[in-house]
């Protein structure tokens, strides 16, 4: 394996918190709306469908927009909502993830210490309305050398189609000096898997590894990625 000159970062759930951001902005939604509370009990509801339409979405059984307005109409069909809102919930919803910034512990801190000594890229499959909000509030767009987004490349990770796009703009690297770094095992390490690179799984729970795919660093705190380049 090769000194590692390119990193491929996810954003949610890698660079920054999700979750925070995630229930900010559907509590948001709903009082802009005017749909009521949203209990505790409904948001955790809420982000076991939203998984479920990603994983689909991941293994090409969903267009982009199926997931962003499908996730929203179960959701509110399971409690009583009019489902015909979910289409204007989604376009604020894309809006207000952008409100909340929290990065995941040491993240800031080891995107500014590799400046300089690897190339830094986002990856990511959330929306470009989102993102941008995101990576301009936090700072990241004046950091990376660049971001790559599914929704302006056309395909989603893990799809190999993502990755060598991504090739063709930054121009030539040998596979084993590039590395993928996510919180997603179905999306960032099976996409580092479809495109030959390197992988790197942060997985701070301490989840148990699967055996079916090709985990070359595991790592519980971001920061070890500092460690990793080199």
């Amino acid at each position: 394996m090769g000194k590692i000159k390119a990193v491929l970062w996810d954003i949610d759930g890698t660079l920054l918190d999700f979750q925070v951001a995630e229930q900010y902005a559907i509590r948001a939604c709903f009082e802009k709306l005017g749909l009521g509370e949203c209990s505790d009990e409904m948001l955790r509801d809420y982000i076991r469908i939203n998984a479920g339409y990603w994983r689909r979405l991941e293994k090409g059984e969903l267009t982009k927009p199926q997931v962003l307005v499908g996730r929203f109409e179960e959701f509110f069909e399971r409690y009583g909502i009019d489902a015909a809102a979910a289409l204007a919930f989604n376009e604020e919803y894309q809006v207000r993830l952008g409100d909340t910034i929290c990065f995941c512990d040491n993240a800031l801190e080891t995107v500014r210490a590799l400046k300089g000594r690897a190339l830094q890229y986002a990856v990511t499959n959330g929306t470009k309305t989102a993102q941008e909000r995101k990576l301009e509030k936090s700072g990241l767009n004046g950091l990376l050398e660049g971001v790559f987004i599914s929704e302006i490349i056309g395909i989603e990770k893990p799809m190999k189609g993502f990755f060598e796009r991504v090739f063709q703009e930054i121009g030539y690297f040998r596979k084993d000096e590039m590395m993928i770094v996510g919180d997603s095992l179905t999306s960032d390490i099976q996409g580092g898997n479809n495109a030959g690179i390197v992988t790197c799984w942060y997985n701070p729970a301490g989840e148990k590894s699967p055996a079916d795919l090709r985990i070359d660093y595991e790592i519980k705190d971001i920061k070890e990625v500092v460690t990793i380049v080199g």
